[in-house]
């Protein structure tokens, strides 16, 4: 299962949205609130408060930074 957190008008949520739909990845988004100091179950599953976050819990990895997760994606995924 994958989860990504995002916020709602953030471009860099809206790419990685963009690519795993794409490659026909199932995954369950978690919106998250505008303010960092709000986002707490980011931190708690990251330890930063950074979006967007991607959880891939079928590998074992929890990634920030947009370009990151779609070189992960491409390598994994397609």
């Amino acid at each position: 299962m994958i989860t990504l957190y995002q916020l709602e008008g953030c471009p860099y949520c809206e790419t990685v949205d963009e690519e795993l739909t794409s490659l026909e990845i199932p995954y369950e988004s978690v919106w998250v609130d505008g303010l960092h100091s709000k986002r707490d179950e980011v931190k708690r599953v990251s330890g930063q408060r950074q979006v967007p976050l991607l959880v891939d819990e079928e590998y074992g990895v929890t990634m920030a930074e947009s370009e990151n997760i779609l070189s992960y994606l491409e390598c994994t995924y397609a």
